[in-house]
């Protein structure tokens, strides 16, 4: 794996616990700055997908294969964090509104991306020296957290409309 990919798993694995971070201590405040909050970690959702889009256009017009080990090994890291995480939340996820919904969202979706990095550095170790596995799963994660930043967005509106 290069040195700019690296910084930017790094960058993003950062921003969405910093995420996590602030959710916490917003917890505390009124319903209407919560679904505030809310709503703007769901904008914070979309940018991991942003970034992974435009390294996607990148590897459609240079397609080199990421180095398989470093790729895995990365992927073994964040996953053991990034499952730590969710199971922590998983019980709260349903309580706390729109910031305890983002934070386990991005935690446990960091943890499904986590696997299919995996399984991407895995299938260009053994199977196919291409940068197709890795494009394909980098797409993927680019779906799940629109998916996932929709759901929090819409919990948020919800919130603030109770709120108001």
């Amino acid at each position: 794996m290069n040195l700019r990919r690296i910084v930017l798993i790094v960058a993003l694995l950062n921003l969405a616990y910093f995420g996590i971070e602030f959710a916490v201590l917003a917890l505390g405040w009124s319903a209407r700055s919560r679904a505030r909050v809310g709503m703007a970690l769901a904008l914070i959702l979309l940018m991991p997908g942003l970034a992974t889009l435009w390294t996607a256009w990148e590897k459609f017009n240079v397609p080199v294969p990421p180095q398989p080990i470093a790729l895995t090994l990365a992927g073994l890291g964040a996953l053991a964090v990034n499952l730590s995480c969710a199971y922590m939340l998983a019980a709260h996820r349903h309580r706390g509104g729109s910031l305890t919904k983002a934070a386990f969202l991005s935690a446990r979706n960091d943890a499904l991306a986590n696997i299919a990095i995996i399984a991407a550095g895995l299938v260009t170790a053994l199977l196919w020296h291409s940068a197709w596995p890795d494009l394909a799963v980098g797409l993927g994660i680019a779906v799940m957290n629109a998916g996932a930043a929709r759901e929090v967005w819409e919990a948020a509106r919800e919130e603030h409309r109770a709120a108001a």
